[in-house]
């Protein structure tokens, strides 16, 4: 039996997707929301996920970097995956801008600097392995919402780096900078990946199977950008900052403004492709891709009210909040069902069940 859960152990490791930090990024802005409308015991909890989760995702992708070198050489070739890897650098931000909270400065610090690191590298190699690397053409037909993690990943740097601003005086220009950079980056790749992507389902075939849950992430990218936006406005004044101040707060209100609409889009399309098509809707990674995006709508509302002053603002994202803590809890106990289903149960308890299913199926 153990060496069964070993080798279906290996298998998951071997098939683990780029994009499955988005439970980093799912379980820390929850604790962040939560944090901010006044609850910290559940914030405390959420943060204890957020960080076992980061820890542990983080081994099972070193594991697989050394023994699956070639799927994970796939994923980076691949420009429908390949994004996925940017939810690491936000993942990573998450988690520090919520201990950064707590006043733990120096771990905030670590991760900035790694998540940048990677951030800078990424950014130049997963666009050109994925995208520019590829003989394969077109490769417009293969754009869709993961393409937009990259955005979030580049405006959780300037959120990190916004958090840290306070705390180190001698570095606050240089993180004034940065903050700003990383935010004025993030909005110009918003607009790439919107009229790629948005290029891709009117030039090409685009049915419900195609609807992926990333594609929630659009309004995820808009809705970081607005808490980037609100964390600048409220730093100290520094040549950088002072410069663009005006411009990032009424931009953050335009973003605020679009993500919003866009919640009533998504939602529609989750019934055209789950209810009008039936595609089922079962467990996989990429639906904490739709938990976080929830979770930061409601951040970004509580920090664009308090940045400019915006109760009405406010409200609605405490509202949300609880919207996003309930699809939280529902995509965790269908992960935990998933993992106990194909790591701990034995393949032919799991078949059994599925050929009664299908004779059934049959018989009807």
């Amino acid at each position: 039996m153990l060496a069964g859960v070993m080798a279906r152990t290996q298998e998951a490791v071997r098939s683990l997707a780029p994009g499955y930090f988005a439970l980093v990024m799912a379980s820390g802005i929850l604790s962040v929301g939560t944090s901010l409308s006044g609850l910290p015991t559940l914030s405390a909890w959420l943060l204890a996920g957020c960080a076992g989760s980061f820890v542990v995702l983080t081994l099972l992708t070193c594991w697989r970097v050394v023994a699956h070198r070639d799927a994970v050489a796939q994923d980076f070739t691949d420009p429908r995956r390949g994004f996925g890897f940017f939810t690491t650098i936000a993942g990573a931000n998450v988690l520090g801008v919520r201990l950064a909270m707590d006043g733990h400065h120096a771990l905030t610090a670590v991760l900035l600097a790694a998540s940048g690191l990677c951030w800078l590298v990424l950014g130049y190699v997963v666009p050109w392995t994925a995208v520019l690397g590829r003989e394969r053409r077109p490769i417009l037909a293969a754009a869709n919402g993961t393409w937009f993690i990259w955005v979030v990943a580049s405006q959780s740097v300037a959120v990190s780096a916004a958090a840290l601003e306070p705390v180190y005086d001698p570095g606050r220009q240089l993180l004034a900078v940065v903050a700003v950079f990383c935010w004025s980056v993030g909005v110009f790749l918003y607009a790439a990946a919107g009229i790629f992507v948005g290029a891709r389902m009117m030039l090409y075939e685009f049915g419900p199977e195609e609807l992926t849950p990333p594609y929630w992430v659009a309004m995820g990218a808009g809705a970081i950008t607005v808490v980037a936006g609100a964390r600048i406005v409220e730093m100290a004044d520094a040549p950088m900052v002072a410069a663009t101040r005006g411009l990032i707060a009424g931009t953050s209100v335009v973003f605020w403004a679009f993500a919003t609409w866009l919640i009533p889009v998504l939602v529609a399309a989750g019934w055209w492709r789950h209810l009008r098509h039936r595609v089922p809707l079962t467990y996989e990674a990429a639906l904490w891709s739709v938990v976080f995006p929830l979770g930061m709508y409601a951040v970004a509302g509580i920090s664009l009210g308090r940045a400019d002053d915006l109760p009405l603002v406010e409200s609605i994202g405490r509202v949300e909040l609880w919207a996003a803590l309930a699809a939280g809890t529902l995509t965790l106990g269908a992960m935990t069902w998933h993992l106990v289903d194909t790591v701990l149960l034995p393949r032919d308890r799991r078949a059994g069940p599925r050929r009664g299913s299908a004779r059934r199926s049959a018989q009807h």
